[in-house]
């Protein structure tokens, strides 16, 4: 009988997506004192670099316990580092997207061409028709399909964590808006919720969406516009306003929102977070970073995750009710320090029509949920709230 194996601590894992981070880590593990750990790449994930005139620097690196994903390289560096343990994931032909990519998204990037052609022809939609076909496909496509949308959206999260952490995202907290997709260009509701996404923006917060149409695109919108003049923002709404809905046509819907964006370049940072598992929903171009999921659990999660500023409720149905109480949930069992701002957005919405109000009262009474739930009627009121909680 062999003898349990001491338990040991796990390395630390260290992302590395550019050629530059590569040199800059393998010369410190070179550097290294002679022990354990001299010269080791363990815990090393690096992601899409092409390493292909790097064969002798891996030569001298222990590739035991690193991983290597969608990675450049010559067939006798893959077999060094696959026979001494590292973990090799190479590109699965077939994939019309990036399953290793290295950074977020863009609203033009998703929609490329849609000047002068439809909306079927863009990269977010040709994704959404092969992840529709493929993961409904034969074992082995399948099996393909399900490995490929993993490794993007696990690429898409660390991508993510990086511009928040260090990146274009880290400047300022950040704030969730949610609303539903429903709402429609040049309604009262689409422009209260572009104008509380302008009013967070301008108070010093990053707005992030779930990078929909709707009420969504409204926050996106509003927060896009936040650094240009006020009229910016009623100009674009009454451009936007000649294609209420993306339907019947995502092409007429998605055209008028880049005419808008040429119109008025270099918008606030703000980010999207949708999913291709509603293909039918398509992302709205406002958003200046998308974080785009396949797996829409994943994407719900992340979404509520990252506003540790706090979230505010606009109006909405089904799926804004869910992310209420998956929210709630959270801050129900949060410690002190952890807890984060609620903030329901109309009285007669929230008490009456879809009366979440009572049951998200009753749930926090006497937690430490209690003193962060709030239910205000306009944007100012939702705006002072959640500059009040962070101290601003």
């Amino acid at each position: 009988m062999n003898a349990t194996p001491a338990l040991r601590p796990m390395p630390r894992q260290v992302d590395i997506d550019s050629l530059a981070a590569f040199d800059e880590h393998a010369r410190m593990a070179l550097d290294r004192p002679p022990g354990k750990y001299h010269a080791s790449m363990r815990g090393w994930h690096v992601q899409s670099v092409d390493l292909r005139h790097r064969a002798g620097m891996l030569e001298l690196l222990d590739p035991a316990g690193s991983v290597f994903l969608g990675c450049e390289l010559k067939p006798a560096s893959a077999q060094l580092l696959s026979h001494g343990g590292a973990l090799i994931f190479p590109e699965i032909p077939g994939i019309p997207f990036d399953m290793y990519r290295p950074e977020l998204y863009s609203g033009p990037e998703l929609f490329a061409g849609i000047p002068t052609k439809g909306y079927e022809q863009t990269p977010d939609a040709r994704i959404y028709a092969w992840s529709h076909h493929r993961l409904g496909a034969g074992a082995h496509d399948s099996l393909n399909a399900a490995l490929a949308t993993t490794l993007h959206d696990h690429a898409i999260g660390s991508a993510l964590e990086s511009a928040l952490e260090s990146g274009a995202l880290s400047e300022n907290p950040v704030v969730g808006l949610m609303g539903g997709h429903a709402q429609e260009r040049g309604t009262a509701g689409f422009r209260n919720a572009a104008l509380l996404g302008r009013a967070l923006a301008r108070a010093g917060f990053t707005v992030a969406t779930g990078g929909g149409p709707g009420a969504m695109e409204a926050a996106n919108l509003g927060a896009y516009l936040s650094a240009h003049p006020d009229a910016a923002l009623d100009s674009a709404l009454g451009q936007l306003a000649g294609a209420p809905s993306f339907t019947p046509s995502v092409t007429v819907w998605a055209r008028l929102a880049m005419d808008v964006l040429a119109r008025f370049p270099g918008g606030a940072v703000n980010l999207g977070i949708p999913t291709w598992s509603y293909g039918h929903e398509p992302p709205n171009l406002f958003a200046t970073h998308i974080a785009k999921y396949f797996a829409n659990a994943i994407r719900e999660a992340v979404l509520l995750e990252k506003c540790t500023g706090g979230i505010v409720f606009m109006p909405g149905a089904a799926g804004t009710v869910q992310e209420v109480f998956q929210d709630a949930c959270e801050n129900y069992y949060g410690v002190p320090g952890t807890i984060t701002p609620m903030v329901l957005v109309g009285v007669e919405h929230w008490t009456r029509t879809l009366p979440a109000w009572p049951l998200l009262r009753a749930l926090a009474a006497g937690r430490g949920l209690e003193a962060h739930i709030h239910l205000v009627d306009d944007a100012a009121e939702a705006v002072a709230v959640i500059s009040r909680e962070a101290g601003r």
